[in-house]
C-alpha cells in the first residue's frame, strides 16, 4: 500500500493575512480575529450552493509552505517533548494536507469569507464539507497528552520549528 499515490486538483485558494507560517496562530481557535477568503475556481463555485446555511465549514487544504521533510517524531507547538506526528497537529506531515474548521461570514458568487483562518495566504484549497457538531464532535472525546485551553492556544504563535 505505500506505493499508491493519489493525486488531487486544487479546486481554489484560500486568501489570509499571513505571509509566511512564522508567526501565525497555530490553530483556528488561536486565530478568532483572522479573516480570510476561501476563493473556489469559478467551475466549481455551484458547488457552494447552501453552504451559506451553516454557522462553520470544514477546509481541506496542501500545506504549501511547510518543509517538505516529514518527521515521524516532532516537538509540537505545545509541548516541549517530542510527540508521533499522528498525535499532534503539527503542519510537516507524510502527506501535506491540512484540516481548520473556520466560521463562515459570508458566501458569494465562487468566494467563501471566513473567520479564525490559520493558514498561510495563497494555500490551495482541497476540499470544503459543511461543519455538523452532531457529526463531527464526539460527546467522549479525550484529547490525549494535550490539556492546552483556548487562552493558551490563542496565545501561542507558529515559530521556525515546522520551516
Amino acid at each position: 500500500m505505500p506505493d499508491e499515490q493519489f493525486q488531487y486538483e486544487s479546486i481554489g485558494v484560500i486568501r489570509t493575512p499571513f505571509e509566511s507560517p512564522d508567526g501565525m496562530p497555530i490553530q483556528p481557535t488561536g486565530a478568532d480575529d483572522a479573516v480570510g477568503t476561501v476563493e473556489v475556481d469559478e467551475s466549481y463555485a455551484d458547488g457552494l450552493q447552501d453552504l451559506d446555511g451553516f454557522t462553520h465549514c470544514i477546509l481541506l487544504y496542501h500545506f504549501h509552505a511547510s518543509g517538505d521533510t516529514a518527521s515521524l517524531q516532532v516537538e509540537p507547538f505545545l509541548d516541549d517533548e517530542k510527540r508521533g506526528v499522528f498525535a499532534t497537529r503539527a503542519p510537516q506531515r507524510p502527506n501535506q494536507i491540512g484540516l481548520s474548521v473556520v466560521e463562515i461570514e459570508s458566501v458569494r458568487d465562487h468566494e467563501v469569507t471566513v473567520r479564525g483562518i490559520d493558514v498561510v495566504d495563497q494555500t490551495p484549497l482541497l476540499d470544503i464539507k459543511p461543519f455538523v457538531p452532531d457529526f463531527d464532535v464526539p460527546n467522549d472525546a479525550d484529547t490525549g497528552w494535550i490539556n492546552a485551553s483556548k487562552s493558551t492556544i490563542q496565545s501561542k504563535q507558529a515559530d521556525e520549528r515546522f520551516l
